[in-house]
């Protein structure tokens, strides 16, 4: 049977989920094909069952460490069977609003199939060959093996298992320092795990500090930090044993959070002209690959790896398929957010990135937690807000190590994109006692010191001596 549509989007993750909402909203005849499950990793294998999982894990912690605030608890209990249980209830409660009757309800029409083009206008879907004057490619990626000798002769987990696990690990040895790789260290340690993490740092895409704060938060958790990369792999005697060249690790369970690579196969890509790579698809600025009514949006480009990236990215590209005028599909800003705990959350542009690009005209300026309130009163106060100016105030980003991170780095990346300074987060009143209390502590310390080194805070101190 064949079908015509304004735009067929191949892939229904939260790119292709938000990309088909938009184009229906619009009054587009839109079709969502999707060869496994609506909602993607982000629902079934990411986001939504690893802030799950965190969330028992914390709730152990919590419970392991209620002494120091004057509450006897016993010792917890992790049952991996009851977890997996919470976890998927979150995933069915977050599942049913993006079910095919769901998307139907909207004007969506749902097909469930591997997508293939047939030529540069039509693909073929389940037992449905679709033709379309737009296509939008957000078929995500996939986990990434790393050159290690042997994996493949051992049993191990990735990210797409992980979630389905109902036995707690003995030892669990998680190979990758990525935010993968770190949050489910954490989790599983407290849950109860022994935990070695094989990386050769943490979080490397961050600046120093913060990787450094996380490694002391993991090492006084009991995490094992092997710094290197794993090389080997064998079983011994019921055991995996990973070895770097200099040690080995043994432990019973093996999970690999060495990164993603682009979903490019299997789409039959050059039967339409599509030019793409193992690295993935190659787009222009409006996101358009090198045929020019097939865009590409999210993971699939091989750039950064984040739900919230890619359902931007895939709005753009259906606003500038089905609309007049273009816009860029890549900001200025992208904020990412580590889910650990402490959380680590960036915006903008690094201190080391900021002095190549500016170099004596930026400045730093860094906020310890144990100066604010709130984070005294939670026990929190292993943290630190780190900013980077231009030397007249403007933000260029920011780093924020901290419980609740993630929520207080909102501020920056509005500061970001609209040039604000210091002085403007200054001079907005913050309620107390909140997290965000550092922001106004760090932004009005900066702001005086910028005023004071200035020609007018030269005459206020002037005029304050004559006056006194």
């Amino acid at each position: 049977m064949n079908r015509e549509y304004d735009l067929a989007i191949i892939g229904a993750g939260s790119g292709g989920l938000t990309a088909a909402g938009f184009a229906a909203r619009v009054g587009a005849r839109v079709v969502l094909v999707e060869k496994a499950r609506i909602g993607g990793d982000c629902t079934w294998t990411g986001c939504v069952p690893s802030k799950a999982l965190l969330k028992a894990a914390k709730t152990a912690h919590a419970a392991r460490t209620a002494g120091q605030y004057g509450i006897g608890a016993a010792a917890p209990v992790t049952d991996m069977a009851k977890v997996r249980q919470y976890v998927r209830r979150a995933i069915d409660r977050v599942y049913r609003f993006e079910t095919p009757d769901e998307l139907r309800k909207k004007g969506i029409d749902v097909i469930l199939g591997a997508a293939r083009f047939l030529d540069e206008r039509t693909i073929s879907a389940g037992e449905e060959t679709i033709g379309a004057k737009t296509f939008l490619i957000a078929t995500g990626a996939h986990p990434a093996m790393p050159a290690i000798d042997g994996l493949d002769g051992v049993p191990f987990l990735t990210y797409e298992q992980i979630f389905d696990n109902e036995r707690l690990a003995a030892h669990l040895i998680v190979v990758g320092g990525g935010p993968i790789g770190c949050e489910m260290a954490q989790a599983y340690r407290r849950l109860g795990s022994e935990v070695t993490l094989v990386a050769p740092g943490l979080l490397p895409k961050e600046e120093p500090e913060a990787s450094k704060r996380l490694e002391a938060a993991f090492v006084n958790e009991g995490i094992r930090l092997v710094c290197g990369r794993a090389r080997t792999a064998r079983q011994e005697g019921g055991q995996i044993v990973i070895g770097t060249g200099e040690r080995e690790i043994r432990g019973d369970v093996l999970l690999i959070a060495s990164g993603r690579k682009p979903n490019v196969n299997g789409l039959d890509l050059d039967k339409a002209g599509v030019a793409c790579s193992d690295k993935g698809i190659p787009v222009d600025d409006q996101l358009r690959t090198n045929v020019k009514h097939i865009y590409a949006a999210g993971d699939v480009l091989g750039g950064p790896q984040f739900t919230h990236f890619a359902g931007w990215q895939a709005f753009q590209a259906v606003r500038n398929a089905l609309l007049p005028g273009r816009n860029s599909g890549f900001p200025d800003v992208v904020p990412w957010v580590t889910f650990t705990d402490p959380e680590v959350a960036h915006a903008g542009l690094t201190e080391q990135q900021a002095r190549a690009q500016f170099g004596e005209r930026m400045k730093v300026c860094q906020w310890e937690m144990s100066h604010t309130d709130r984070a005294i009163s939670e026990n929190d106060e292993d943290g630190f807000i780190k900013v980077v100016t231009l030397d007249d105030g403007t933000v260029l980003g920011a780093t924020i190590v901290a419980g609740r991170a993630g929520e207080t780095i909102s501020e920056f990346i509005l500061a970001i994109r609209h040039n604000w300074k210091v002085s403007d987060l200054a001079g907005a009143i913050h309620p107390y006692p909140t997290y965000s209390t550092a922001v106004q502590q760090l932004a009005a310390d900066m702001a005086i010191e910028n005023f004071l080194a200035g020609t007018s805070g030269r005459i206020v101190r002037g005029l304050s001596k004559l006056i006194r």
